[in-house]
């Protein structure tokens, strides 16, 4: 499973794969400057590191969409049906721009959106999961620190649909992975002296990848004119920054007030590790007892259930 990738590029017969370190390889060879995406990787590493991540997802397990024989491909962050894929420890993702190309149309914004990519699919990597063999197939029961029962429970439930608030782990995850992975290319787009793109997808993108994208961008987001692949891929924009980001930033606010940024990083922490003891003694103390299980853990988790849930993946 993990020698062969085809099943993970097979939903995007149009385009062309390469492992990451040869796509930077090809960029260089070809006069692209990826010093800000190399230091953003130092970066990320150094980070990663003090939450418990040891190593880095190898680059030659990222996988790099372009040359698409598709008119009008438009690839990136938001292009479906690509990430980190658990069984296979892989990640699929796409270039930046238009794809009917083997070089990015604008290099600098498809660096960071290629560092945002790779140091949020490195947090997925490194989370901490157990599995165990149901009738002859591998079954992922722990998540970073959400859980799941060998009959599909989850320890969480869905959140409820227009839900501003969140009260499911997996959003809480994937919203602080995020949330991290923005934080480094915003300071490498800083520290590179990147500038906001002046067109309106070019802006969405580059406040996106930064993590400074406010209300009224989500809402220009949804009705912006253009291809039809660059209005799906802002559309995806403004509903991953709604049904994610923004929810873990109010979750953060909620229950951390003042304290955000100590509790994102014993989140992090935790995903990494597996243990939730210190970050709910954190949150019990300015809570009260009990409160990671009383928020999240679902009455359902405990009921008996003969299924067996497919692979999935994140």
């Amino acid at each position: 499973m993990r020698a062969d990738a085809s099943p993970l590029t097979e939903k995007h017969p149009a385009h062309v794969f390469r492992p990451l370190s040869e796509m930077l390889s090809g960029w260089e060879a070809d006069g692209i400057d990826t010093a800000s995406f190399r230091a953003g990787v130092e970066t990320a590493s150094r980070r990663y590191a003090a939450y418990g991540l040891a190593h880095m997802l190898p680059l030659d397990r990222v996988l790099v969409g372009c040359e698409s024989s598709r008119v009008g491909a438009f690839g990136g962050f938001h292009h479906p049906d690509q990430g980190y894929r658990h069984l296979q420890m892989m990640a699929v993702i796409t270039m930046y721009g238009p794809m009917e190309r083997r070089n990015p149309e604008r290099p600098a914004l498809a660096l960071l959106d290629l560092l945002r990519a790779y140091a949020h699919d490195c947090l997925h990597y490194g989370s901490r999961r157990r599995y165990v063999e149901v009738a002859g197939r591998p079954v992922r029961t722990q998540y970073g620190i959400n859980f799941r029962r060998t009959g599909g429970q989850s320890y969480s439930a869905a959140d409820q649909r227009g839900s501003h608030h969140t009260r499911n782990l997996g959003i809480v995850m994937e919203g602080a992975c995020d949330a991290e992975a923005r934080s480094i290319s915003r300071q490498t787009a800083a520290r590179f002296g990147f500038t906001e793109p002046l067109d309106s997808l070019g802006t969405l993108t580059y406040r996106d990848m930064t993590g400074t994208l406010t209300k009224g961008d989500t809402e220009r987001a949804a009705g912006l004119s253009g291809s039809d692949e660059q209005t799906r891929y802002a559309a995806a924009l403004g509903g991953y920054e709604t049904g994610v980001n923004r929810p873990y930033a109010r979750f953060l606010e909620e229950f951390a007030p003042g304290e955000e940024d100590a509790c994102h990083t014993r989140l992090l922490g935790a995903i990494i590790s597996g243990d939730v003891g210190t970050l709910g003694a954190w949150l019990d103390d300015r809570r009260g007892p009990g409160t990671v299980s009383g928020l999240f853990r679902t009455s359902r988790y405990f009921e008996p259930s003969g299924a067996v849930p497919g692979p999935g993946g994140g």
